[in-house]
């Protein structure tokens, strides 16, 4: 006797809270960094490479955070507002978006006349016809409510989190050349292991996701370094 098992499909549905997390994270792991080593090549007190940094985190995560909120914001009203043209064109050139259904359902192999039936059932129910050509012709889906808010939280302690991680080795050594050793080795671990967690959770595949995150925060960590020292 043949036992069915129900198909489960699993599908990766946290793209926005990841990409807020990589964005926070990735900036917060390479900027206090770079910070912190540029300082202690001017040969500051450690004091002073702690106190800057924590300022700079602070500063940075809240400047994030702003930044993730209002691009929330803008994204939201920009869907408000196509949303609205879609309503009208509906309203005042039905024929136009009767071509434009077909035009899309074409890509998908669909006949005219076998689209005869779905536009009859589109043009009793405007609600619908209008948030299919959201989704299809625009390509555009509605933002939660709280998405600009949740956005600006994620990042902003993102950024504190991997911020803190590169400064960690200040606040508990005294002796500066340790601490950014210590600090280095630290920040490009915490990149690999970023990496690799990124890419088990979105399912790129974790060692790529890991090698190609190491590379690219490292690549900015010792440019920003390099060009902090320069400076110092």
């Amino acid at each position: 006797m043949q036992h069915s098992h129900p198909h489960t499909e699993h599908h990766f549905e946290a793209s926005d809270t990841v990409r807020d997390i990589v964005i926070g994270m990735a900036d917060g792991l390479t900027v206090p960094f770079a910070l912190a080593a540029g300082i202690s090549g001017a040969a500051a007190g450690i004091d002073i490479v702690v106190t800057a940094g924590v300022a700079e985190i602070a500063a940075g995560s809240i400047a994030m955070g702003l930044g993730g909120y209002l691009a929330g914001r803008t994204q939201r009203q920009h869907y408000y507002a196509e949303r609205d043209r879609e309503e009208q064109e509906i309203l005042n050139v039905p024929h136009r978006e009767r071509k434009e259904v077909i035009d899309i359902m074409a890509q998908y192999g669909v006949t005219k006349q076998e689209c005869e039936p779905m536009l009859a059932g589109l043009e009793r129910n405007p609600v619908a016809w209008r948030d299919f050509m959201m989704r299809f012709e625009l390509g555009l889906e509605e933002p939660q409510p709280a998405a600009a808010r949740k956005s600006a939280v994620t990042i902003a302690l993102s950024y504190l989190v991997g911020g803190l991680i590169p400064l960690a080795p200040y606040m508990l050594m005294t002796s500066i050349p340790r601490a950014l050793a210590a600090s280095t080795v630290v920040t490009l671990l915490a990149l690999f292991v970023f990496g690799y967690l990124k890419g088990r959770v979105t399912g790129t595949g974790a060692f790529k996701s890991a090698l190609q995150t190491l590379t690219v925060g490292g690549l900015a960590a010792a440019v920003a370094f390099g060009i902090a020292r320069l400076i110092s």
